[in-house]
């Protein structure tokens, strides 16, 4: 057995105890500082006073894909490369889905661990982050990776497990409720207790975050079952380390309707159509969280209109944060410039940025405010660990900014 494991450049220590990391989707540290309030997660609250608590930077923009790679990996966006759930081929002008596990630059942390003899799991809610996520990983060696959103097609081929709804002794859950993340944990701490891995992901979705604030109640329903879920894992002698992959906010004006400025139609307006085009990385199969809604999205032209006569325009617009040129926006955040758009628009926190009004679907959204992420606003992120830190680590934390995609190194090097 070897001691470390060099994964993207840094070395990570063989596991004493399995490690367990959760990135609870959505997971704004608003809900953990309401929630801590009223006492209704005393799990959390005894890992951030006996453990490690903070807020931490997430990669940008703050959506679910880059950041999930970018904790998988332990590195920013500009090294592992996924920078959203699109971006545009600028040959054919068509956006290009970058979930596919060939477009994911360098190893996963589960997948050379699981080289050097370690048994990994993966537990997804969401299918599209799943074969990323297992990226380099032989399930036909005893390891583990699938999606509550397709736990009943799991065979031993794909997924290293089969029959899981009766494993887990839950029914399949559906996509829009809070029992896809459920569901997840129930199968973490099921293979945990069965099989003790060495390393664990599980990652949940943002269902809830979406439609409920911090103070509503199914937001707090939701949050004592994860607690609930949390300290069983932490019953299991584990070093259990949770954090998010973005906040949330609420972009809605008074009257209850999406704050949305239309980017795509106002460009199209000022310079001409078929000039430019605007893509939103969020958009996903799943319109109903968000309507394909965020607080960030790229503009490439075409040629005729250069960037800076597209970031003055947009610069103008109430609710507008920042209009970057690509060069810019890269250094600021850490992105893969090569994925990158000829503007990126980020919006203010109580804003979000669609592309055309007649593009968006919004159907889904009726009966509750729109809340949603990508912006600077969404990329505060908590980090929690039921171990303290070492000494070390202990001053590292102090001194150097705390990224989300450093919490398997926080919980391989930095616990005893």
């Amino acid at each position: 057995m070897t001691p470390f494991v060099n994964v993207n450049g840094t070395d990570y220590r063989w596991p004493t105890r399995p490690v367990v990391v959760v990135c609870i989707d959505g997971g704004d540290p608003r809900y953990l500082e309401q929630l801590l309030q009223e006492d209704a997660i005393p799990n959390m609250r005894a890992f951030i006073e006996q453990g490690f608590g903070s807020v931490a930077d997430g990669s940008m923009p703050s959506f679910t894909c880059p950041n999930n790679m970018s904790i998988i990996t332990g590195t920013p966006t500009s090294r592992h490369g996924i920078s959203g759930n699109y971006y545009l081929d600028t040959k054919t002008w068509q956006p290009v889905v970058m979930t596919g596990p060939e477009l994911l630059r360098g190893d996963t942390i589960l997948a050379r661990f699981a080289q050097e003899g370690a048994k990994v799991v993966s537990i997804t809610a969401k299918d599209k982050l799943r074969r990323q996520l297992g990226k380099g990983l032989d399930v036909s060696q005893g390891h583990v990776s699938f999606s509550s959103e397709f736990a009943d097609r799991c065979t031993l081929v794909e997924n290293g497990i089969e029959n899981v709804l009766a494993y887990v002794g839950m029914p399949q859950p559906d996509m829009y409720s809070m029992e896809l993340s459920l569901f997840v944990l129930e199968a973490g701490i099921k293979l945990l207790k069965d099989h003790r891995p060495d390393l664990m992901y599980l990652s949940l979705t943002d269902f809830v975050q979406h439609k409920w604030s911090p103070t509503e109640l199914d937001a707090r329903r939701f949050y004592e079952r994860l607690d609930d879920a949390f300290g069983r894992l932490a019953q299991e002698d584990v070093v259990l380390a949770l954090t998010a992959d973005h906040g949330m906010s609420d972009k809605s004006n008074a009257a209850g309707e999406p704050n949305v400025i239309w980017l795509q139609d106002r460009l199209d307006e000022r310079f001409g159509r078929d000039e430019m085009t605007v893509v939103c990385p969020i958009t996903d199969a799943f319109v109903a969280h968000h309507g394909a809604l965020g607080g960030f999205v790229r503009v490439w032209s075409k040629g005729r209109v250069d960037a800076d006569s597209i970031m003055a325009f947009i610069q103008g617009m109430d609710g507008i944060e920042l209009a970057l040129n690509k060069t810019t926006a890269c250094r600021m955040f850490d992105m893969p410039e090569d994925r990158e758009a000829d503007v990126v628009v980020i919006s203010r926190e109580d804003v979000c940025i669609g592309a055309s009004a007649a593009s968006h679907h919004l159907d889904g959204l009726k009966g509750h405010r729109l809340r949603t992420h990508g912006g600077i606003s969404e990329a505060k992120v908590p980090v929690i660990l039921n171990r303290p830190l070492n000494a070390r680590y202990r001053q590292k934390v102090t001194w150097k900014p705390l990224k989300s995609h450093d919490i398997f190194e926080l919980a391989l090097n930095g616990t005893d």
